[in-house]
């Protein structure tokens, strides 16, 4: 496999930057909203639209959310106000909001999948929230998936944390976000914190429901578009390359456009 290109961190964070401002200039928006999680992917994300000048409005919607989430989360914004004056931040508890939704849906019999659609909830929940903020001031809801998450394994909640309208750092492996993380001064306790969605309510991290790490999943997604199939690998490497077409394969339906029938004419 061909070894990965290094980044050039700050020319990185220069053209996001830049595309960042035209875009939302070029749309005529007042600037963007974020929601934070206390992960290294909306600190960055944050940290970017911040750098643009234009307004950015940071927003916590806790649902019975780990501690440690909301306190790395916090220590990120208070940093990010201090060194940018056109960041502002909200908190929104949806925690009630979402019992209410729970208490009044009839609860399934295969406790995963009941599981698995209530955490999906939770972030769509969140995108809601988003919503209603990027209307009320004139923003642009800001993506923070990254090119393994969005186009490799599809690891986010269609219409939840999915439900952007523009995607700085989707371009980005993980292991390149942690160099803009850097770059960019994000607090260490967020740069060493074990990534997690946060949409169970327990300590899971996004390895323990993948299978794989991040990293391992990037060597799997560049051997994939080199066009490597099993018969190149074996041992661990082997099961986290199968791992990666399966979800790879599910998930499609997150990454190709919506289909819609063509009615012939």
């Amino acid at each position: 496999m061909q070894k990965k290109i290094k980044i050039n961190p700050e020319e990185v964070t220069n053209h996001i930057v830049n595309w960042l401002k035209t875009y939302a200039e070029n749309a005529r928006v007042n600037g963007f909203v974020i929601g934070i999680s206390g992960g290294v992917d909306s600190a960055v994300t944050s940290t970017l639209c911040a750098m643009t000048g234009l307004k950015v409005v940071c927003v916590e919607m806790p649902i019975h959310q780990d501690a440690k989430q909301v306190t790395r989360g916090r220590a990120h914004i208070e940093q990010l106000k201090n060194r940018f004056p056109n960041v502002s931040n909200l908190e929104v508890d949806l925690t009630q909001t979402f019992d209410v939704f729970q208490n009044s849906i009839p609860k399934s019999d295969d406790v995963t999948k009941y599981n698995l659609a209530l955490a999906n909830s939770r972030a769509r929940l969140r995108m809601t929230t988003l919503y209603y903020f990027a209307g009320v001031d004139g923003l642009l809801v800001a993506g923070t998936g990254n090119k393994v998450e969005d186009f490799g394994v599809g690891f986010y909640t269609k219409y939840g944390d999915g439900g952007v309208d523009l995607s700085p750092i989707a371009d980005l492996m993980k292991s390149e976000v942690y160099e803009l993380g850097m770059h960019l001064n994000i607090p260490d306790s967020i740069q060493n914190a074990a990534p997690t969605d946060g949409l169970f309510g327990d300590d899971r991290t996004d390895e323990d429901q993948l299978g794989a790490s991040y990293d391992e999943l990037e060597v799997a997604m560049l051997a994939d578009e080199e066009g490597k199939t099993t018969a190149d690998f074996e041992g661990r490497a082997l099961e986290v390359f199968t791992i990666y077409k399966r979800l790879n394969r599910i998930n499609q339906h997150k990454m190709m456009p919506i289909p819609v029938y063509k009615i012939k004419r």
